[in-house]
């Protein structure tokens, strides 16, 4: 029988992102309290845009945008904001998508599985993903709640279990 594996990965789906956007773009276009502000958001090649005409009303509107990616199931932990910046008479954030695991951050989950996880698995960092292999897949379900259970500063997800 061949040995059981599954990847840890670190990606954001991209249509959810995008419907989040949308309800964002009508909640803030339909609300009283953004009326006159200049507010909006909208994609801006591979990164989120929010402006508004105060620091303020671009910080609501990123609230907005976070209430709905929380809502669409994408964790907040692969979303990045910028501080407000002036542009004009407006203040924009730009929000940024991050995708992958680091080399770092794959070390980290190495170390983690290596030292509090099961014995007898093997792990290896494939680009921007970690491949776990091991003989029992009850010490593969071991390895997933041990790193759901630690408090990563990066989204993650696990796939091709197998």
């Amino acid at each position: 029988m061949p040995d059981a594996s599954f990847d840890i990965v670190s990606k954001v789906d991209r249509q959810e992102v995008d419907n989040a956007v949308n309800q964002a773009a009508r909640e803030v276009a339909a609300r009283f309290d953004f009326k006159g502000t200049g507010a909006g958001i909208a994609w801006a090649g591979p990164e989120v845009v929010l402006r508004a005409s105060s620091p303020e009303r671009v910080t609501a509107v990123l609230d907005v945008f976070q209430e709905k990616l929380v809502k669409r199931g994408v964790s907040l932990k692969a979303v990045t904001p910028s501080e407000p910046a002036a542009s004009g008479k407006e203040f924009r954030i730009t929000v940024t998508l991050d995708e992958g695991i680091s080399a770092e951050h794959a070390k980290r989950l190495v170390r983690i599985i290596r030292d509090e996880g099961p014995k007898g698995l093997t792990t290896a960092i494939q680009g921007d993903q970690l491949r776990v292999t091991g003989k029992k897949r009850d010490d593969l379900q071991a390895v997933i709640a041990l790193v759901r259970d630690k408090e990563l500063d990066f989204a993650v997800q696990f796939t091709n279990y197998r």
